[in-house]
Order: C-alpha cells, then structure tokens, then sequence
C-alpha cells in the first residue's frame, strides 16, 4: 500500500515536471515583441544601442556618458518622437543579442549592413559610411590581400572588418580577433600584431596620437554603408526611422552632427546595398 502510494506521488511528480516544461518551452521561443513608434511614445522613452569604444561614432564624455555621432542622431529621433532616451553601451558582438532580447528598441551604432547581418535583423536606410582599410607600419610591404601570407592581421571580433579580413585573406594569413576595436588597436601599438583591419576614423586617430609609429593604409578593403538595425517584427519602427532620415538629410541637421565630430559636411550618403 505505501509502495503503491509512493510511487503515486512520484509519477504525479514526474506528470507535473513535464508538464511545466511543455508550458516553459513556448515562452522560451516566443519572438521579440515589436517596438512601433506609437508604443515608444506610449512609454514616453526611446532606449537605443550605441557603441562607447569607436570614436568619433560612438564614445564618451567626460562623465563616461555615451557621445558621438550615433548619440546626436539617437538624442534627435528621441526629440522627434516627443520622448526622453535612454542610451545603452553595446560592443560589436552583443549588439545583436541585445536587440533581439529586447534590452533595446534599435540599433544607432555605427552597424555595416550585410548580407549575414540582414539575415539577423532590419535595417534602415544608411545614415553614415565609413572606409575599411588594412593598415600597418611603413615597413610592411602589403599592398593586395594576396600578401598577406604569413602576417598577423588584428580585427574587432564580428566587426564588417572581420567578415571582409576573413573572405579575402588567403591560407596562410593568421588573423586575431579582439574585443573591440580599441584593444584591436592597441595590438597594434605594441606589436602583438603586424597590421590590423580598420576603418578611415581608427587610421585618422592612429596618424594623430602615434604619428611616430607610422601607421598607413596598405590597401582599401571596402566602403561601409551603416544601418539603424531593428528585429525583424519591427517594420513600423523602421519605416518611420526611414522617413527621419530623409528628413534630418534634407534639413541638413545630419551634416551639422557630422560637421562637429569629423569637421566635414556630409557626404551624399549611399543608397541601401543590394546584395
């Protein structure tokens, strides 16, 4: 009797356990709930994702506060919706987790569009572009991707510059990849890598601040057209962003937010990649 009992109670156990995991497992593959603009405004906040490693684009302040070029664009959009903003730091690999876990509503945070990308998430039209090089000292004599052969090349792990270092560098080529693109530069400051690949703003700040050290293009990889990125429910979100865009282009408030941190109107931005 007290046999039959237990094992009663144990198959009862058994019987609820599965049964809570049957009910656990919709909620764990549940989509990212959508983000529209009337939502935002509902909330009376707009949360954005920008990078705080890759000046001018995205940096600090002197209170270790986000700035740069991606947080006046995000600071307008959260004045053309009529709500505060809330800044969160993302690095190159988390931006995406961080947008599909809905720790964020988009993405203004210098992001290539791609092809591996798009498969992920939503893109905007481009509202910047950057120039990826591969650069080094004077003394290494790379001009194409075919001598690259036995060179050590840095790159911001899941970067553009990643994906590009490693579709065009041939067998032989030993490519490192770092957390960002601050510790992808510093590799190459003090020599744990012959050459790195990185954009027109890492060079400038390289030919600025270790002049000494003679850094150069060796050869142009490729021009970058950056997105806003949104998840994939997210397609009011995007349209209206869209329409922002054109907006502060055609008023010129983007080429002010472009004069004051790289001290050049803005250049006719590229249209969105077709792949």
């Amino acid at each position: 009797m007290a046999l039959t009992y237990l094992i009663s109670r144990r198959r009862l156990g058994l019987c609820l356990a599965a049964s809570m995991a049957a009910l656990a497992l919709p909620l764990a593959a549940e989509p990212a709930a959508a983000a529209t603009p009337d939502e935002i405004k509902a909330r009376g906040k707009l949360i954005v994702g920008v990078l705080t490693d890759y000046p001018p684009f995205g940096g600090t302040d002197s209170e270790q506060k986000p700035a740069g070029y991606d947080a006046d664009v995000a600071a307008l959009m959260a004045k053309k919706l009529g709500v505060s903003l809330e800044l969160v730091p993302v690095t190159g690999p988390n931006r995406i987790p961080y947008l599909l876990t809905n720790k964020v509503d988009l993405l203004i945070a210098t992001f290539g569009i791609t092809p591996e990308r798009m498969k992920q998430v939503l893109f905007s039209n481009p509202y910047s572009t950057l120039t990826t090089y591969i650069m080094g000292p004077k003394d290494l004599k790379v001009t194409k991707p075919e001598e690259l052969v036995g060179v050590t090349v840095g790159v911001a792990r899941a970067s553009t510059q990643d994906i590009t270092v490693s579709q065009i560098a041939p067998s032989g080529t030993q490519i490192m990849r770092f957390d960002d693109d601050a510790t992808t530069t510093q590799a190459l400051i003090s020599g744990q890598v012959q050459s790195i690949g990185a954009s027109n703003t890492v060079l400038a700040q390289l030919t600025k601040d270790y002049a000494s050290l003679g850094i150069e293009a060796k050869f142009k990889m490729k021009e970058q057209a950056n997105g806003m990125a949104f998840r994939k429910a997210d397609t009011a979100l995007r349209e209206w962003c869209n329409g922002f865009i054109a907006e502060i282009v055609a008023d010129g408030q983007l080429s002010q937010i472009n004069q004051k941190w790289f001290g050049s109107a803005l250049a006719p931005l590229p249209p969105m990649p077709k792949f």
